[in-house]
């Protein structure tokens, strides 16, 4: 009961100087209306006009019932806090921190009955991002700690997780029929890394990007080489679904990803995405192959509007590399199969409404208990931004 007293009170203070949400699910983004794009140049400008400030918290009751291993209820928060300095009218540094312990792919913190409120929000937060931007015309070049870079497909998982930063140098171009992506980067500079030696992360993506007469068509394909992790130490501790021999990788991740999706803007009044994507490990030998199939109807773009999107992932042990694929699905990682039903709606212009469901089957590998496993889960969420 305290834990939802707090909670109701939590939500209804932020709410009060909250603004409007335009992906909770996603990293925080500052607006390119507001940062990348401007009226007057950055030189002109006042210090506190080129600082743009954004930040968010998520409230997040979860139950996760499995048959190998014990359930789990608790009530969880997420909060993050971004901003962008304009150093010119091309050249951003971009500083965000969230909660959750350095944890590569989640912000989560669970409430507990022993620790007053006022030790939350604040002790977890770690750096995410924290570089530099430059744009020139189609082209954005990115240096340091980073958001992801990688298209994803109706925001695909199947090999990247929400919430994963890039560490290093990415450069991506884009224009109307294409994008882009290149980058080298180092995984193990996160601060949580547990991994005896430095692993390097090579990515490359193209997307070719096709109007047709009632849609749009995205086309597109990725090679995601990582360097180092055979024979290495697993990375932030737990091997995630990988196959795993004393506490070392037994396989390199040399990943191919490709995937199709299909945008309609207007069926039966709604917007409509379609999307299929594969993913194939090529530096094991086997359980090294992995797909998403999923749909999205509707966008909780203003106050009523409401989306929901199904998926079926079935994602083979060393198909993908676990510590970096999805952290909510299967409870992360690889070697499992299931179902995820995502839904949302605009309660209004400062506050969302959002449920996850997932009901998987672990493999035998992944289990507990050596045997096939049932995985319930289950997310509901309250999200404001300010």
């Amino acid at each position: 009961m305290k834990k939802i007293i707090l909670s109701i009170a939590v939500i209804a203070t932020v709410s009060m100087g909250a603004s409007d949400v335009e992906h909770p699910h996603e990293r925080i983004e500052v607006s390119k209306q507001t940062t990348l794009k401007t009226e007057v140049p950055v030189a002109e400008k006042s210090i506190s006009d080129r600082i743009h400030f954004k930040g968010d918290l998520r409230l997040r009751y979860e139950s996760i019932e499995r048959d190998d291993k014990d359930n789990k209820y608790r009530n969880r928060y997420r909060l993050r806090l971004g901003s962008t300095i304009d150093m010119t009218d091309n050249l951003h540094f971009e500083v965000g921190m969230r909660s959750g312990f350095a944890n590569p792919t989640s912000g989560n913190q669970t409430f507990l009955d022993d620790q007053p409120l006022k030790d939350y929000f604040l002790q977890s937060l770690r750096f995410n991002v924290l570089g530099l931007v430059y744009k020139s015309g189609n082209s954005t070049y990115k240096i340091g700690r980073q958001p992801y870079v990688m298209y994803r497909p109706i925001k695909s998982q199947l090999v990247w997780d929400n919430d994963v930063s890039m560490n290093g140098v990415n450069y991506q171009y884009k224009d109307d029929t294409k994008i882009i992506t290149l980058g080298a980067n180092q995984p193990t500079l996160e601060e949580k890394s547990q991994a005896r030696d430095t692993v390097n992360l090579f990515v490359a993506q193209y997307v070719q990007k096709t109007k047709l007469e009632n849609a749009k068509l995205n086309l597109g394909a990725g090679i995601y080489y990582y360097d180092g992790l055979k024979g290495n130490s697993e990375m932030f501790g737990k091997r995630k679904g990988n196959t795993v021999v004393n506490g070392l990788y037994t396989n390199d991740y040399h990943l191919v990803e490709g995937f199709g999706e299909l945008q309609f803007k207007d069926v039966f009044g709604m917007p409509l995405k379609v999307a299929a994507g594969v993913v194939y490990n090529f530096a094991a030998d086997d359980n090294n192959f992995g797909y998403d199939l999923a749909l999205q109807l509707g966008k909780a773009k203003h106050v009523g509007d409401w989306q929901v999107k199904y998926s079926y992932t079935d994602l083979q042990d060393d198909a993908a590399f676990g510590a970096y694929s999805d952290s909510d699905n299967f409870g992360g990682g690889t070697a499992a199969k299931g179902h995820a039903i995502r839904v949302k709606y605009k309660m209004g212009k400062k506050l969302y409404l959002a449920g996850n469901f997932f009901f998987d089957t672990l493999y035998a590998s992944n289990s507990k208990t050596g045997v096939e496993a049932d995985y319930e889960r289950v997310q509901l969420d309250v999200i404001v931004k300010f």
